[in-house]
């Protein structure tokens, strides 16, 4: 099990090498140390280090092989702080061997997550003032360069990572680089830094050899494989592309790498726990849906707006996957909120590819990714409320069934067959007696299965609180236009059903 433990660690830190001049340390170390039992304790941590910077060579070496064809290194203005790293990184090493433990580098998990943030949130990383290629170090970038080159330096050493990260941000930040510059350069400096730290490591502890070499070989391997993917797919797109991956990929690993130095703690939350719980069997459901779809499109040639309204119903119907896994509806809501959040960043990066638009069927350009957006921000607002606050399931299962079923059917019915179109002055205009008449029906009957089985509300009563929340859900439905439905539907069903419930 340790082998794909190896495997997934050095693929992610190749990946963050190529992407983002990420140190392989940064992702490496703390899933070895607590992914993998053998590395468990002081030694395991120093040699889990020195694992990582083995790998950095390479990796970093085919990365800045790539930055250099698409001259995108600039050696000019980063010279002196790789004379001053190069210089520090020994020392560090040393000093990191006679202190008798690994410093992990908890800043540098914490500023990979803060990078990825800012990437995200601003992709295009394009500045007005970004310096010229190979122009000269004023005064005050030449202290820059003095100041973090040696403390970049002793850290590369002392806490067992190539400096990456914060090159990037002083190379970008405080020394005007463009992000792939900043990158090319970045990397061609780790390159020697994670060779001289690496000999360091491996000089002072030659049992690294003797031991490790299974876990050196992959290790290795498969972090200079992805390094050099990642790299050529950064020198060909936008710099805008770029960003966003960066984005994705730093927040991802920020993210995971934080959890796993602090899994202990967090673990001690029974949320934490539940979330977890959570999310498994939600993501399973979801991914393992859109599957069974997308390889059913093109197999068979599904009609677009079946296929559009097939995904909407998993979506829905997650929610029921939601209430067997949490155990409350923070934990539920937190999920929902989650996937919208990891989601939206990773469509928005493949929404130029070709095949986006052939594998989710949007109507215009952007709208895939918005709705999926509302529609889970929602259900996780919705959840929050019905169940997290009032503490009535029911009432979320029965709210997003009759939302999302009823919506689904008013289109696979309205579409095709919808020959009346509603002509009220409030209407939407697009909408049709045949489609609306669907949904009522659709979401009278899983409004009513929900509140009777689930809710303490007799027959007589389950019926009628059903038909008043469908008449409600098709009304609100009706009127609302642009897409506003996907808020509008959800909020008024769920304020009606927590009303209803007070009597």
């Amino acid at each position: 099990m340790e082998y794909f433990w190896y495997f997934l660690a050095s693929l992610g830190a190749g990946i963050g090498t190529g992407l983002a001049g990420l140190s392989a340390a940064t992702v490496m170390v703390p899933m070895l140390i607590v992914l993998c039992p053998s590395f468990a304790g002081e030694s395991g941590a120093y040699h889990a280090t020195a694992i990582a910077l083995a790998s950095d060579i390479l990796g970093s070496a085919v990365t800045s092989w790539v930055y250099y064809k698409h001259k995108n290194i600039d050696l000019k203005r980063g010279g002196l702080m790789m004379v001053c790293i190069l210089l520090m990184c020994i020392a560090g090493s040393y000093v990191a061997y006679s202190a008798g433990s690994v410093v992990l580098g908890n800043f540098s998990l914490f500023l990979t997550l803060a990078i990825g943030i800012r990437f995200l949130v601003k992709p295009d990383t394009q500045r007005k003032d970004t310096a010229a290629k190979g122009s000269k170090l004023g005064i005050k970038e030449i202290i820059i360069s003095l100041f973090f080159g040696l403390t970049i330096g002793f850290g590369a050493g002392f806490v067992g990572t190539g400096g990456g990260m914060m090159m990037l941000v002083v190379f970008t930040v405080f020394l005007g680089m463009e992000l792939k510059t900043a990158v090319g350069t970045s990397t061609f400096i780790m390159t020697f830094t994670a060779l001289i730290a690496s000999v360091s490591h491996v000089a002072i502890d030659m049992t690294i050899l003797l031991e490790r070499i299974d876990a050196l070989v992959i290790c290795i391997v498969t972090a200079t494989i992805a390094s050099l993917v990642s790299a050529r797919f950064a020198n060909k797109v936008s710099n805008r592309t770029v960003g966003l991956a960066t984005g994705i990929v730093l927040t991802l690993l920020g993210t995971s790498m934080i959890i796993l130095k602090y899994w202990d703690v967090f673990t001690t939350y029974a949320l934490f726990n539940q979330v977890l719980s959570c999310c498994k069997g939600f993501l399973t459901y979801i991914l393992l849906g859109a599957f069974v779809l997308i390889v059913s499109n093109f197999l068979f040639k599904i009609p677009r707006f079946i296929f559009r309204k097939l995904l909407h119903i998993v979506a829905f119907t997650s929610v029921i996957v939601m209430v067997l896994y949490a155990d409350n509806g923070w934990a539920a809501a937190i999920t929902s909120l989650l996937f919208a959040i990891v989601v939206y960043p990773i469509l928005l990066l493949f929404e130029s590819n070709p095949l986006y638009d052939q594998v989710l069927v949007q109507k215009k350009k952007g709208e895939i990714k918005l709705s999926l957006l509302i529609l889970f921000v929602s259900m996780a607002v919705i959840i929050a409320i019905t169940w997290g606050i009032f503490d009535k399931q029911y009432i979320t299962i029965a709210t997003l069934l009759i939302w999302g079923m009823g919506d689904a059917m008013a289109a696979l019915v309205g579409i095709p067959y919808g020959k009346h179109v509603i002509k009220w002055k409030c209407a939407d205009g697009k909408k049709s007696w045949e489609g609306s008449i669907a949904m009522f029906f659709t979401a009278w009957f899983f409004g009513f299965i929900s509140l009777y089985h689930l809710s303490p509300y007799s027959l007589i009563i389950s019926i009628i609180y059903a038909c008043i929340a469908a008449v409600v859900a098709s009304i609100v439905e009706l009127v609302s236009r642009n897409g506003n439905d996907t808020c509008n539907v959800p909020g008024a069903v769920s304020l009606l059903l927590l009303v209803l419930s007070m009597f």
